[in-house]
């Protein structure tokens, strides 16, 4: 990836969050499960995203989503983070990139995206209710977030402790946060069903290795052939589907 400090717009100061720098290190875009992650976009909320007039992504971290609707859609997607290193790495080639905490809540930015993408984020996050109220500030009336979180608890290992995870969901305790900012579910879907038993291996595994290999080990998807094979395993299930998966994709919405 390249280095991109020159594009960056500090709108606040960068600061730590909760999140493994070594996961920028093993998640590209030729990764299988961000493969896989974006068909599972274009299935559930293709036609979400092209009728969006401005689409942000809080926690856009380096930039694999942006660059992924840049070269499918042809779309600029604002990208807001806190993690300086992440954002030096961008994939992203056409979007603005901005080190930008959401909770100063800037008048340039109040509702103005008719769609936000929260990818991989709200688990990382202590108050996920504040953090919800914060994101609804810059978006429109009617405005959609698009939202992507690890699901089942069964599967907690050491992975989710040590890339900075507060939790994982299923589709009540995701309902339940929805409710309570005022938003209703709309589209949704588990994913990664054929690859649970392989987290599940995963986290029996992970339980013997040191601290600071738990990450690179629990991400890496190994050899370009393990990595295509993996690819080809993710997607023996269909989108949309309401029984099982190791994550969760959905829609939320503005109350009617």
């Amino acid at each position: 990836m390249s280095v991109a400090s020159g594009r960056i717009r500090y709108i606040s100061s960068a600061a730590p969050v909760s999140m493994g720098d070594d996961w920028y290190g093993v998640a590209g875009l030729n990764h299988f499960w961000i493969q896989r992650r974006f068909e599972v976009v274009r299935r559930l909320a293709d036609e979400t995203i092209r009728r969006a007039s401005n689409i942000a992504e809080v926690g856009c971290g380096h930039g694999l989503l942006q660059r992924q609707i840049e070269d499918c859609y042809g779309r600029e997607v604002t990208g807001f983070d806190l993690n300086e290193l992440a954002l030096q790495q961008t994939a992203s080639r056409i979007s603005a990139v901005c080190c930008y905490d959401l909770f100063q809540r800037n008048q340039e930015f109040k509702g103005i995206f008719d769609l936000i993408l929260l990818f991989d984020v709200l688990e990382h996050l202590r108050d996920e209710d504040e953090f919800v109220k914060a994101i609804q500030f810059h978006l429109a009336p009617q405005g959609k977030i698009l939202i992507n979180v690890p699901a089942s608890q069964r599967l907690w290992s050491r992975f989710d402790e040590a890339v900075g995870h507060f939790r994982r969901y299923n589709i009540d305790t995701l309902g339940r946060v929805a409710k309570r900012s005022g938003m209703a579910l709309g589209e949704w879907s588990y994913w990664g069903a054929p690859l649970t038993p392989l987290l599940a291996l995963r986290k029996i595994w992970l339980s013997a290795l040191p601290r600071e290999k738990v990450i690179a080990s629990g991400f890496d998807s190994g050899n370009p052939v393990m990595n295509r094979l993996l690819f080809g395993l993710s997607q023996c299930e269909r989108i949309p589907q309401h029984l099982v998966g190791t994550s969760l994709m959905a829609v939320l919405e503005a109350r009617r």
